[in-house]
């Protein structure tokens, strides 16, 4: 099975996250990522739920998705024209002699040093999530206090055009 992203537009309104992730459960597959946000538009919020699934399962579930009165439009990303982006938060115990290690490999990956405390650092990279794992790969050499991700958010390239009842 392969990761597959879907995008949904949906009115803003308290249960209607709960209702979606119910359906992937019913279905009984994870949800390997969620990101949820306001839109440009009034009361209508974006989801990207990145699953693993065959394509089979994932029509099913965007019929069943569909069928939701909160859900405007649903969307299959190009994965050929998309652009996929994560971020990561990271913080490291850092003592003296490792502070320069953690600036070269922050440099090479372009993760941002957000904050240096007494006995931390705090970066910052948004990235694919491919080079947020590598990156991680690379810091489990360090002793890693803290460690958030908000999940893969997508928007594809050029004008795209899909059906939404908004």
């Amino acid at each position: 099975m392969k990761k597959k992203v879907i995008v949904l537009f949906v009115d803003n309104n308290p249960g209607v996250l709960a209702r979606i992730t119910l359906l992937f459960a019913q279905r009984g597959f994870n949800i390997a990522s969620l990101t949820v946000s306001e839109t440009c538009i009034e009361n209508v919020s974006r989801i990207s739920i990145v699953v693993d699934a065959d394509e089979a399962t994932i029509m099913q579930v965007i019929k069943q998705s569909s069928k939701l009165v909160e859900v405007h439009c649903i969307h299959l990303p190009d994965e050929d024209n998309m652009i996929l982006k994560d971020l990561l938060l990271l913080k490291i115990y850092a003592r003296g002699y490792d502070k320069k290690k953690i600036c070269t490999l922050a440099d090479f990956y372009n993760a941002k040093i957000i904050d240096i405390s007494d006995g931390s650092i705090i970066l910052e990279l948004v990235a694919s999530p491919q080079i947020i794992d590598e990156y991680l790969e690379k810091m489990q050499g360090f002793e890693i206090l803290e460690q958030t991700r908000t999940g893969i958010t997508v928007m594809e390239r050029g004008v795209v055009n899909f059906y939404c009842s908004l």
